[in-house]
C-alpha cells in the first residue's frame, strides 16, 4: 500500500503537469534556421555544437543553434508565454513533463526534398521528422492519455521553415546540378510547391491546427552567396530570382489549402521581405553592415565554416548576419517582432498576435 508521503509526490507531479499542459504547445521543423541541436546528436558536418556558437547564449556556451544566441523559435516560444524553448527531439533530457511543452524536430541541412543537403548525409529529413512526429504523440498519450494528448497537438502552435536549402544546397549547389538538368528554374519552384503542400497535409492530418509556415529570405544577398557568386558586392542575381519566384507561389499555395480545409490553418510569414528592409537599410534597424558576417572569413566573411579559428566581431547587434548564412539574434528579434505584429504586407492573412488573440476566445 502506497504511504502518505508517495501518493502526495504523486499528486503534485499529476498538478504540476495539469499546469504545464494548460499552457500552448509549440512543435518546429525544418533546418538550420530553426534547428535548436537535434543535430549534436546525429554523425552529420551540419553542426553549431562549439565556439563560438552560443557566445551570446544565456549559458554562454553553443548548444547546437545556428546563432551567436537565441533563435527564431526561442524567441517566439517567450512570445506565446513558454517557460522555456522547446527541446530538441533527440535529446537525452527529452522526456516527462518535458513532452508537454512541446518539441523541435528541426535539423540543420534539410530541405523540402529528400534529396537536398546530402552532403550532410545523416540528418532529419522533413519525412523523418514528421515520423518522430508522430511517435512523439505516442510518448505523449502514455503520458497524459489519448485525448489530452490529441488536445495538446490540436492546440498547439506549429512552425515550419524549410525551403532555403533546396535552392542553395540542391539546385545552384553545383553547375549542372542534377535537378538544375531536370527542371528549369519555374519548374523545380512548382515542383518544390506541390511536395511542400504534401508535407503540410502531413502536419494537418498528424492534427496540426495553426501552422506558422515562414518563406525564404532573401537567398541571394547572405555572405556566403556575395562571397560566392555576388556581382561586385550586389547579390546573386539567380538566387534572388529564385526566391521571388517561390515565395508568392508559397503563400498562393497556402491560401488554397487553407480554403480547401475552410479556416485559417496556415499563417504565412513573408520572411524575404522582413530580411529584405534590414539588407536594403541595415543602419535604420541599428546594423552597420548587413552584407558581412560578424563570423567567418573570406570576402564578407562568407567562406567557409564558423570557427574558433574565424574573424569574430566584437558586438554581434551591429551585424544583420551571424555567419555566412545565418541571422544574427538581433536580426531574429526583428524577424519575430514582425511575426508577432507585422501588418499584412508580413504576415498573411494576419500576424501571430493576432492569431493567439483570437484563439484565447474560443
Amino acid at each position: 500500500m502506497a504511504s502518505s508521503a508517495s501518493l502526495m509526490v504523486l499528486a503534485l507531479s499529476m498538478a504540476s503537469i495539469a499546469a504545464i499542459a494548460e499552457a500552448r504547445a509549440f512543435f518546429i521543423f525544418g533546418d538550420s534556421l530553426v534547428d535548436s541541436g537535434n543535430n549534436n546528436y546525429l554523425e552529420t558536418t551540419a553542426r553549431a555544437d562549439s565556439p563560438p556558437y552560443g557566445i551570446d547564449y544565456p549559458t554562454g556556451r553553443p548548444t547546437g543553434r545556428f546563432s551567436n544566441g537565441l533563435n527564431i523559435p526561442d524567441l517566439i516560444g517567450k512570445q506565446i508565454g513558454l517557460s522555456e524553448s522547446p527541446l530538441p527531439y533527440l535529446s537525452p533530457d527529452f522526456n516527462g513533463k518535458k513532452l508537454l511543452l512541446g518539441a523541435n524536430f528541426a535539423s540543420a541541412g534539410v530541405g523540402i526534398l529528400n534529396d537536398t543537403g546530402v552532403q550532410f548525409v545523416n540528418i532529419l529529413r522533413m519525412y523523418r521528422q514528421l515520423e518522430l512526429f508522430e511517435e512523439y504523440k505516442r510518448r505523449l498519450s502514455g503520458l497524459v492519455g489519448t485525448r489530452q494528448a490529441n488536445r495538446v497537438v490540436n492546440q498547439a502552435l506549429v512552425l515550419i521553415t524549410v525551403g532555403g536549402n533546396d535552392f542553395v544546397n540542391n539546385y545552384y549547389l553545383v553547375p549542372f546540378s542534377a535537378r538544375s538538368r531536370q527542371y528549369s528554374l519555374p519548374d523545380y519552384v512548382r515542383f518544390l510547391i506541390s511536395e511542400y503542400r504534401k508535407l503540410l497535409m502531413k502536419l494537418y492530418k498528424a492534427g496540426a491546427r495553426r501552422v506558422l509556415v515562414t518563406g525564404t529570405g532573401p537567398l541571394g544577398c547572405v555572405p556566403a552567396e556575395l562571397a560566392m557568386r555576388g556581382n561586385n558586392g550586389g547579390c546573386s542575381q539567380e538566387l534572388q530570382r529564385a526566391a521571388s519566384l517561390y515565395n508568392p507561389q508559397l503563400v498562393q499555395m497556402i491560401n488554397g489549402l487553407n480554403d480547401k480545409i475552410g479556416r485559417d490553418v496556415f499563417i504565412s510569414a513573408n520572411t524575404q521581405k522582413m530580411h529584405n528592409d534590414f539588407v536594403s537599410d541595415p543602419q535604420a534597424f541599428g546594423f552597420t553592415t548587413s552584407e558581412i558576417a560578424c563570423c567567418g572569413q573570406g570576402p564578407y566573411n562568407g567562406l567557409g565554416l564558423c570557427t574558433q579559428l574565424s574573424n569574430l566581431c566584437p558586438n554581434r547587434d551591429l551585424y544583420a548576419f551571424w555567419d555566412p548564412f545565418h541571422p544574427s539574434e538581433k536580426a531574429n528579434k526583428l524577424i519575430v517582432e514582425q511575426i508577432m505584429t507585422g501588418s499584412n504586407e508580413y504576415m498573411n492573412p494576419t500576424n501571430l498576435s493576432t492569431i493567439i488573440a483570437f484563439d484565447s476566445k474560443i
